[in-house]
């Protein structure tokens, strides 16, 4: 196999001009920060890796649609545009480099729109068109902190303007470049730059470098030859469709979704099926009651699910039998992935709180069996069946039940569903949640979800949908609810309230019991208004529709801890009716409990809990932790027996119930004890921590990252698991934790 080599100028000449890209490519998905990695690897002469290319045969090139490089992109995601291949001599397809190439094409010649911060993505000046800048004033041999920790040498930058220059920054855009196609006007270019750097005033060792960088982008561009690739000649489709999934292994992994479309492009006969597909999801995403972000992933494992296919999917198993069956049944699929979603804004659910998508699935699979159900209707089947959808959908979300890797979950989920009664059977909750219990997850209430739900903060993912759970039927699908705080956050002055003892309080304002949800007119109106004076002007309605204590005495702001309480009291008893259970089904079989043995009065700090399966006391007499009269059961005592004996030698926070083995500022593990399992939050990360808890746990698959990535949550099923975290607790120092903390 032999390679030939060109300059980036020579590629980029050719780019939508002989080289274009094939429908089996996926979108563009780079971000603005790997497009400058990879002009620092360019200019510091390291390699880029190999290209794959293409050439078609001139009765062949009508034979395959292919599109358009990029030269504006979006972050998110970019759709290339159909090229026209008229008049191409010879025309060659990008099999592997198609995100390398096109951000060369978007550094050199083209655009990048990103988000500006803080700003929201509907707010219409929250983008900004970039352009790749290089400051020719930064020595790229200093080993700067920057430079270490980012990796990145040449300070390469996105900017909407060119700036100014400077005694200590010269920013030229890189796209400034191809104007010297000769080097004698190059020459003539860096003789002016001479004399004007001259008249500022800089240095010597500042010209030396402007020189410096400004040479080494010529060279990077016009001489060096950094793009190596290998040209494919054969015609036959499927050869290369092969080689285009083993070349694309590589790089920014090809995903399940990805395959998958490239063969259904290359099945579906007399159907653009990349268009359709795109088209389709640009119109679930945008164009339903609220805006949405599903992927092609999503859509993709939607088809294997709806069509009875495997799930956990490899190649070889989408024969063409396989491929067809989803071709037609794809305008069913469509419909059902649609209600699925458009259901799902009807609640209040949409982009900014859909934590898992494949959540949805379920519901979409549901609809897909049964035709003519929408849960959108106001009969009684139609009307019960959403309001119980929209619990379990909500539960399932808070409670991460398809997080991580999802595959088995959903295929065992779609069995159970497979074993409906036949058309018109209500949606199967009980069916569906003993499957998922079975997998060592819940989405069913207990006790311990209410502990978690209570201690979501304020904007948090999964606030939004707890707090609507408080909330009877309201019109989440078309009107904006918008968090807000019963007690103002203006009111908690960390100053003030430290020296009166009461620095807690700021933590706990944000706790979910002093939320609620309003309309942005009711929000605008209450602004900052002292609690009491507020709910005083609120009529009975709406305090009751809230849970707000009747006790009028609770809303002064100096019984703020008493008031969080009551209103957390009553959030309890709110969700407790909400998910007794399902109407039209049976109770419930009690779910086995389980208790920590090995841990008795008066044991040594070798002692540690074991979780097994077995009767045990209701949750009230384990959470009223001997508070109350009644004589603690055997296993309330193995608990108690527990934490007091961790108490001794770690922090034990009263308010949350829960263990804090600390590390450092910031580094620590939060363990709260129940009845079946500790759960556990990490609050930091430590390199390779996911695979570190994963070898470790009995249950590898209830590991996962919380917190926008910053922070882990998982469980402690066992002794072993419980002997384990002790043990890396004793040896956290020697972790490599995160420099930054995480995100509130």
């Amino acid at each position: 196999m032999s390679y030939r080599s060109e300059t980036i100028a020579y590629a980029i000449e050719r780019m939508n001009r002989q080289y274009f890209l094939p429908a089996i490519q996926r979108e563009f998905v780079w971000k603005p920060e790997q497009i400058v990695q990879l002009f620092d690897s360019i200019m510091r002469g390291y390699p880029i890796s190999s290209f794959l290319f293409w050439d078609l045969k001139p009765e062949n090139r009508d034979k395959w649609q292919v599109y358009k490089f990029l030269d504006k992109a979006q972050y998110g995601g970019t759709h290339s545009e159909l090229a026209s291949t008229d008049g191409v001599a010879n025309l060659s397809l990008v099999l592997d480099g198609q995100q390398r190439l096109t951000s060369l094409m978007i550094g050199l010649c083209g655009t990048y729109t990103a988000k500006k911060k803080y700003k929201r993505r509907g707010s219409p000046d929250a983008w900004t068109r970039q352009r790749l800048h290089l400051d020719l004033l930064a020595d790229p041999r200093l080993d700067s902190e920057d430079a270490s920790e980012s990796g990145v040498y040449y300070k390469f930058a996105f900017m909407e303007e060119t700036p100014a220059p400077t005694s200590e920054h010269y920013w030229f855009r890189i796209g400034r470049i191809l104007d010297f196609d000769k080097r004698q006007k190059f020459d003539v270019f860096l003789d002016e730059k001479d004399v004007e750097l001259s008249k500022q005033g800089l240095s010597r060792h500042e010209h030396k470098t402007f020189e410096h960088n400004l040479e080494r982008l010529y060279k990077a561009v016009y001489e060096d030859e950094v793009i190596a690739y290998y040209t494919e000649t054969d015609q036959d489709y499927d050869r290369v469709l092969d080689i285009f999934a083993r070349a694309n292994e590589g790089g920014t992994k090809l995903s399940k979704s990805d395959l998958l479309l490239s063969m259904v492009i290359a099945n579906w006969e007399g159907v653009n099926a990349r268009d359709e597909i795109f088209n389709f999801l640009d119109r679930v995403n945008t164009q339903l009651t609220r805006r949405n972000d599903f992927d092609k992933d999503f859509i993709m494992k939607s088809c294997l699910v709806l069509t009875d296919l495997p799930v956990a999917y490899k190649v070889q198993n989408f024969n063409n039998a396989n491929l067809t069956t989803i071709r037609q049944h794809w305008p069913r699929i469509q419909r059902a992935i649609e209600q699925g979603a458009d259901l799902a804004n009807s609640f209040g659910i949409d982009r900014d709180n859909l934590t898992s998508a494949n959540a949805l699935i379920p519901i979409i699979y549901y609809l897909f069996k049964n035709p003519g159900v929408s849960l959108r209707g106001s009969t009684p089947f139609e009307a019960r069946n959403a309001v119980w959808v929209r619990r379990w959908l909500t539960m399932a979300l808070l409670n991460g039940v398809f997080g991580g890797t999802s595959d088995n979950m959903l295929r065992d989920v779609r069995a159970s569903l497979q074993e409906m009664s036949g058309a018109g059977a209500d949606f199967p909750i009980t069916a569906i949640n003993t499957t998922i219990r079975k997998a060592g997850r819940s989405a069913e209430f207990d006790d311990f979800a209410v502990d978690e739900i209570l201690a979501l903060t304020y904007g948090q993912q999964q606030t939004f949908l707890a707090l609507s759970l408080l909330y009877d039927d309201a019109g989440w699908g078309t009107m904006q609810f918008q968090q807000d705080h019963i007690f103002a956050r203006s009111l908690f002055k960390p100053k003030e309230l430290s020296t009166l003892g009461k620095l807690d309080w700021v933590r706990k304002k944000d706790r979910l019991g002093n939320l609620c949800l309003l309309l942005a007119h009711e929000n605008i109106g209450k602004q900052d208004m002292p609690a009491d004076e507020w709910l005083k002007s609120r009529e009975p309605g709406f305090l009751k529709r809230h849970l707000i204590p009747g006790d009028q005495a609770l809303w002064r702001f100096d019984r703020f801890p008493d008031f969080l309480e009551a209103r957390e009291e009553l959030v309890r008893q709110r969700l407790k009716c909400l998910f007794e259970r399902q109407p039209g089904s049976p109770p419930s079989p009690p779910r086995p409990a389980a208790t920590l043995t090995g841990a008795r009065a008066g044991g040594t700090a070798h002692d540690k809990p074991e979780f097994q399966s077995k009767p045990s006391p209701s949750y009230e007499d384990l959470k009223g932790q001997g508070h109350d009269d009644r004589e603690p059961t055997s296993t309330t005592a193995e608990v108690l027996a527990f934490l007091e004996e961790q108490r001794r030698s770690v922090p034990y926070d009263e308010k949350n119930r829960a263990l804090r083995y600390a590390v450092g500022p910031r580094i620590e593990w939060w363990v709260k004890i129940g009845r079946r399992f500790a759960s556990v939050w990490q609050y930091r990360r430590f390199s390779g921590d996911l695979e570190f808890w994963r070898q470790r746990l009995s249950n590898r698959e209830i590991v996962s990252a919380k917190n926008n990535e910053h922070s882990l949550a998982f469980r402690l099923e066992s002794k072993s698991d419980f002997d384990r975290f002790l043990d890396a607790f004793t040896r956290a120092s020697t972790f490599e934790w995160q420099n930054k903390p995480r995100r509130r």
